[in-house]
């Protein structure tokens, strides 16, 4: 059993600390923005909760972490009452925020300064992944800090791998994302043109889903693009759009070509404008055949 803290509780973070306690044994403090959220975890699940980032950590081994984006990390690690003041010398912090490569490096500088280990630890599977504790989990860092961390994280994963050094978690979500836009794409596009074609979409995909066309998205997000029906599950547009814009920012940077990716991003930035920025990433699907 470890003392492990987890900063950020939303729709990924809130499970992921449950596994903590309920498969990990782990004893564990939460810190979220919105109190009432954290009072409900404590109450839910049985651990504790406080009312800063400093409190939560106190004494803590591994503190993990689940924020927004660039600035929501900052503002939760630094400062008087952010993480860093409050983190023992040789603890760890494993941050699974979705974020840029350039702050994961900051937060390696800042945490080695310290003492303090640090594993940049974004992850895939989406809500459905992070609640059954089957999360797919790319990680930058050293060796040895990871090998200590990796217990905890496994927690909650269903894969944990050292990809490289700080960063190298970062960028392989990116490379995630970029297979995600142009797939999901693809099977809007192969869909629609399926319904427009007159054909059984269940009987096509029983078939196309057992070759070379088949997919994660195929097989988990088929039926909602059918029905065109894309709110309340999965991930949304907002956070895609989020983590797009991440890896058009950081391919102007080691000059890799993205058009499919650019061109994805634009056609979520029309799914937003149709008032779909909680809509599943999936709907794409809405662009082809509603008007």
């Amino acid at each position: 059993m470890a003392k492990v803290a987890f900063l950020g509780l939303g729709v990924m973070g809130y499970p992921m600390a449950g596994h903590l306690i309920k498969k990990g044994g782990h004893d564990v403090t939460v810190y979220n923005r919105t109190r009432a959220k954290a009072e409900q975890w404590a109450k839910e699940y049985g651990g504790k909760h406080a009312g800063t980032p400093r409190e939560a950590v106190k004494d803590c081994d591994f503190v993990m972490m689940c924020v927004g984006n660039d600035d929501d990390i900052r503002s939760v690690v630094f400062g008087e009452n952010g993480a860093l003041a409050g983190m023992k010398k040789g603890s760890v912090l494993v941050d699974h925020t979705t974020a840029s490569a350039v702050i994961a490096k900051e937060l390696y500088e800042k945490t080695r300064e310290r003492g303090i280990g640090f594993i940049d630890a974004p992850v895939s599977g989406g809500q459905a992944g992070a609640v059954n504790g089957q999360l797919g989990i790319m990680c930058g860092g050293e060796e040895a800090v990871f090998a200590r961390a990796k217990p905890v994280i496994d927690v909650y994963a269903k894969m944990a791998a050292l990809i490289g050094a700080p960063g190298a978690g970062q960028l392989t979500k990116m490379v995630n994302q970029i297979c995600i836009a142009g797939l999901v794409q693809g099977l809007a596009e192969g869909l629609s043109f399926a319904k427009k074609s007159g054909l059984d979409v269940e009987k096509v995909i029983s078939v196309i889903s057992k070759g070379a066309a088949q997919s994660w998205q195929m097989e988990n997000r088929w039926k909602q693009m059918n029905e065109v029906k894309f709110d309340g599950f999965g991930f949304a547009v907002d956070w895609m759009r989020k983590d797009l814009g991440i890896c058009l920012e950081e391919s102007k940077k080691n000059g890799a070509r993205l058009p499919v990716t650019a061109l994805v991003d634009q056609f979520y930035a029309h799914i937003q404008a149709r008032g779909g920025r909680r809509w599943d990433t999936s709907s794409l699907m809405h662009l082809l055949m509603k008007e």
